[in-house]
């Protein structure tokens, strides 16, 4: 009787270790947008990842701080995509009157897991 009560903790905890976890992987795509910034040479960066856009709620992109996060250049900001883990796959600009707006579309894979 004392083996019984031994030995089933350790079969319950063989039990859980192998509990399968959903390790597929899934690709998610983003946006980044650049907007020339009225009579000057700085650019706005938008950052679209896909998301519901509410309209009273401040969902730009902040640094670890809190401080939202501002980018000097288009550059800047590919380069933070790419230090991010995001891979480019495409640009193109849209013409709209006088002004020039450029998109670049990324992409990233993520276990299915780290998305729920």
């Amino acid at each position: 009787m004392k083996k019984l009560f031994i030995a089933a903790p350790g079969l319950l905890l063989a039990m859980g270790l192998f509990a399968q976890t959903d390790s597929s992987k899934i690709e998610q795509y983003c946006q980044v947008v650049a907007t020339p910034k009225l009579l000057s040479n700085k650019v706005t960066i938008d950052i679209d990842f896909g998301e519901e856009k509410r309209f009273w709620a401040d969902e730009r992109l902040r640094t670890e701080q809190g401080k939202l996060k501002k980018f000097n250049t288009i550059i800047d900001a590919l380069n933070y995509m790419g230090r991010n883990g995001w891979v480019f796959i495409n640009a193109y600009p849209v013409h709209l009157a006088s002004t020039e707006i450029f998109h670049f579309a990324f992409k990233k894979t993520f276990n299915r897991e780290e998305l729920r």
